[in-house]
């Protein structure tokens, strides 16, 4: 028969919905012997949170426990006995935190969280103890982990909903590019100056729209600047080929 704590192990693992995914992790502070790391999650509910924790701690971790598993977690909820259709009030803001022995740790990754103004995430620093006491200095290394991780969490959620509106704009654009495509079949030859030949197959309309839709390495880059750029570029192109279809329309 395996141990007991085995077997609890495994029953959490499989008992999970879906894999935890780390979005961010800080660098190693080392300092004495004591090494301080931060992750950062999502976690839409403070029960979630709690959860996320529980499997960082022991299955992350569980090859090599950390001394303190150090949290705190902020998630947008709906307050009780509302709906959120009446707008942003009916939702509020439920934080909360963990020392895990590490008094005052989890309230100043807290006010980290606060000031980044992360929002629907939990963020562990985890510590292992190297024998030597800190002091002070230990709440130094958990606050600059915390706010490491903070503001590469941020980066990956502004790339997310950038990459979220141009996904939205390939869209848009490619249906108004058929429209246009259909009232110039009624008029061959009108728009001949005005929009290029391109490769009307069907293997070539997959391609191009696997193409238009593959920001996989954009995502992976956080580049935000570059992507806003796109999205610029992408509100133009909407903007023309409307231009084009309605001077189309008026020519009909």
């Amino acid at each position: 028969m395996p141990p007991a704590t085995t077997s609890t192990l495994d029953s959490f693992v499989s008992s999970s919905k879906t894999p935890r995914q780390v979005l961010a992790t800080s660098q190693e502070i080392r300092d004495r012997k004591s090494t301080f790391v931060a992750s950062a999650y999502k976690a839409s509910t403070p029960a979630d949170a709690r959860a996320v924790l529980k499997h960082h701690k022991h299955v992350v971790h569980g090859a090599k426990p950390a001394s303190h598993e150090i949290a705190a977690w902020r998630c947008m909820v709906l307050k009780e006995g509302k709906t959120g259709l009446e707008g942003v009030d009916d939702f509020e803001v439920q934080s909360g935190w963990e020392d895990d022995g590490e008094r005052y740790g989890g309230n100043k990754i807290l006010k980290v969280m606060q000031t980044e103004g992360v929002i629907d995430v939990i963020v562990i620093v985890s510590r292992w103890y190297g024998g030597i006491m800190l002091g002070p200095a230990r709440f130094e290394h958990i606050e600059t982990c915390a706010r490491e991780v903070c503001r590469s969490f941020k980066r990956k959620q502004d790339m997310e909903e950038c990459i979220a509106v141009l996904t939205a704009f390939d869209e848009e654009l490619g249906r108004l590019r058929d429209e246009l495509a259909q009232l110039s079949s009624t008029s061959p030859g009108a728009e001949a100056e005005e929009l290029p030949a391109k490769d009307e197959s069907p293997a070539a309309k997959r391609e191009q729209t696997k193409k238009a839709h593959d920001y996989t390495s954009l995502l992976e880059s956080l580049d935000v600047v570059k992507a806003r750029r796109l999205i610029s570029a992408r509100e133009s192109s909407i903007k023309s080929v409307k231009g084009i279809t309605a001077k189309k329309r008026n020519l009909a």
